[in-house]
């Protein structure tokens, strides 16, 4: 039995006065076809006039497209992405076409144009061009009220566009030109469809620019719209079939475009396409599709076939100095706004938030564009560029450094089969899962000869599984790497497992900048601690242990100096739990009460809350929770020993 749908009934004093609107605009055009002599529209159409005018306003409404987008898509695309004084100035020049009445725009065109305006005395003596009542003049009309069309249409789709594709294309070694011709337009190709189409339609329906300024000269002027103009008087039948045509062309063009004034970003739609389901493991399919076998082990990758040491000194909103030797992969962690992004886009040249002094190897490439560092970034989202197949993405920092087609092509599949996904490389982004476009992007940052790695959270999208298949990829080939890789990381495991150092960065600055154990031990940042799995809690030193505030004491067994600032540090696994006050050695021991209770894996996490001292995690087996009885609300004692807990000076 099927549900019926019940729809919203809309309020009648909005109802009313929208169908009023719809019969106000569509009364006219029942006017147009009730009023056409269907049996003579052939012979109006057909008549050598109308014919003459048809083949002039397509040969000038073509040329006004041609001129639009030579012109146009430029401007859009400064407007867009190039931030400058006077661009609210220059946006309003560019709408300023559309409200302009048509008549107002011929009588500009006249003075600015003309033969005795501000350029046209010019033009007529310097290369003999007139363009008042002359086709090209008719071109000029056209073009100078349709273009703003195409700019908003395609500054729209522009703005629509995330700049990481642009910028991820840059570090792989593209130019802006090749940028724009490779990555930005075939993105943006919808509104540039959708811009295009309706100004060759307003181009093609221009008559108050075209009479006052080109005039209405049968064979040289006289459009198709000035035609029908001109048959008002004598025709008004014919008049009336010639509206009809251009009526119908009007509606086809919107009909086409089907409302997307503005366009669609190709990227846009990759979250209703379909996606692979990811591979139950990391492994390269068969001729048939099936498991042929486990992913391939990281073979000795080298940037250029060298070892690049990395030396920045970042200044901006970030304030640091940046060593590392060849082969060095380093975790930067720290809180949202800590600048561990903003340091990643000041060593590729991108933010004017912060500007890095940058050597790779020998190179000091800190005045160079950042096509030309060869310092390739995977994204957060990978940014695969959605037209292209993942072996062309692969290839794509190949041939933007000049590689042949065939080379570029043979090379990138064989990156390709090392991370696994060879045999996906025909398919485009949006039909692969998660886990493999996080492959394919770094097969394609690898595959570009890159001297530093820069890597965005680059497993965040991904569940627990498909994590660390990704992760045991990542760590397999970065072992090969010759270069410096730089990891941005929320995660723990990544941060431990995948890296030879942990940068902590704090408000920009360097916190802590140690080995993943250190880090892991004795770590300087409550963040860092709290992302860790530990409890943290910031104090002051005492004779004893450390003063928590109001009242609160811990005692350690080994001490700081008294009056430092410090952090106490303490594992969940060390936090006993008792229903009464415990008895015996604990020296630290606070009653409280339980507030959450959570599973990791085989054990519980249980905090608690207590008036003497910050909340606590403890980490417990699920048969002790059942043998106490814990559930939320209930009243417990904790209890640590002196000797679990470490503190860290500040």
């Amino acid at each position: 039995m099927s549900r019926l749908r019940t729809r919203p009934r809309p309020p009648l004093a909005l109802a009313l006065p929208a169908l009023l609107a719809v019969a106000f605009l569509l009364l006219p055009l029942i006017g147009i076809l009730s009023r056409t002599q269907w049996g003579e529209l052939g012979t109006h159409l057909t008549s050598p006039g109308v014919v003459e005018a048809l083949r002039l306003s397509l040969v000038v409404s073509l040329w006004a497209l041609g001129l639009s987008l030579l012109l146009g898509v430029p401007l859009a695309w400064l407007l867009a992405r190039v931030p400058f004084k006077g661009k609210a100035l220059v946006r309003s020049l560019v709408l300023l076409p559309m409200v302009l009445p048509p008549t107002v725009g011929g009588v500009a065109l006249l003075l600015g144009f003309g033969r005795r305006g501000l350029l046209g005395p010019w033009l007529e003596g310097t290369f003999g061009i007139t363009l008042p009542f002359h086709t090209s003049g008719a071109v000029v009309a056209a073009t100078f009220v349709a273009m703003p069309f195409l700019v908003i249409s395609l500054e729209g789709a522009l703005g629509g566009l995330k700049q990481s594709y642009e910028e991820t294309a840059a570090s792989l070694g593209a130019p802006p030109v090749r940028v724009f011709f490779t990555v930005t337009l075939p993105m943006v190709a919808p509104g540039l469809v959708a811009g295009a189409a309706l100004t060759w339609a307003r181009a093609l329906g221009e008559f108050g620019a075209t009479i006052t300024f080109a005039g209405n000269l049968p064979g040289t002027t006289q459009t198709l719209p000035l035609q029908v103009y001109l048959l008002l008087q004598d025709k008004p039948e014919a008049a009336t079939s010639v509206s009809l045509l251009l009526l119908a062309i009007a509606m086809g063009v919107l009909i086409a475009l089907r409302g997307r004034w503005t366009g669609t970003p190709v990227a846009a739609k990759e979250a209703g396409a379909a996606a692979v389901t990811e591979e139950p493991s990391p492994s390269v399919a068969g001729p048939d599709g099936g498991d042929a076998g486990p992913v391939p082990d990281g073979e000795a990758v080298r940037a250029d076939g060298g070892d690049w040491a990395l030396h920045a000194e970042v200044t901006g909103f970030n304030e640091l100095t940046l060593d590392a030797g060849p082969g060095t992969t380093i975790a930067v962690v720290g809180e949202n706004g800590a600048g561990k992004t903003t340091l990643l886009r000041a060593l590729l040249g991108l933010t004017p938030r912060a500007h890095a002094r940058l050597r790779l190897g020998d190179t000091d490439v800190t005045a160079l564009p950042p096509h030309r560092r060869q310092v390739a970034w995977v994204p957060q989202d990978g940014a695969l560029f959605p037209h292209l197949t993942a072996l062309a993405n692969t290839a794509y920092g190949l041939r933007a450094r000049g590689a042949g087609r065939a080379e570029a092509r043979r090379e990138a599949q064989a990156w390709l089969d090392r991370l696994g996904v060879g045999h996906l490389a025909r398919r485009k982004p949006a039909q692969l899962s998660g886990g493999q476009a996080q492959r394919v992007a770094l097969a394609r940052a690898l595959a570009a000869r890159p001297r530093l790695l820069l890597l965005d959270e680059p497993l965040a999208a991904l569940d627990q599984t498909t994590r660390a298949h990704v992760r045991h990829t990542l760590r397999t080939h970065l072992a090969g790497f010759g270069g410096v890789c730089l990891i941005v990381t929320h995660d723990p495991v990544e941060a431990v497992s995948l890296a030879d150092r942990v940068l902590v960065l704090s408000d920009g600055r360097t916190l802590q900048d140690a080995a993943p154990a250190e880090v892991t031990r004795r770590p300087r940042s409550p963040w860092v601690a709290r992302m860790l799995g530990r409890n943290a809690w910031p104090g002051t030193a005492s004779a004893d242990g450390m003063a928590l505030g109001p009242g609160g004491r811990l005692v350690v067994a080994e001490a700081l100096p008294e009056g430092a600032a410090a952090l106490a540090i303490i594992a969940p696994e060390a936090v006993a739990v008792h229903r009464e006050r415990p008895g015996g050695s604990p020296r630290n021991v606070w009653p409280g009460t339980v507030r959450e209770i959570t599973a990791v894996g085989s054990r519980l996490r249980v905090l608690v809350g207590s008036a003497e001292v910050p909340d606590l995690v403890a980490e417990i087996t699920p048969e002790a929770a059942a043998e106490l009885g814990l559930a939320d609300g209930a009243a417990v004692w904790t209890s640590v020993k002196a000797t679990e807990v470490t503190l860290v000076r500040l």
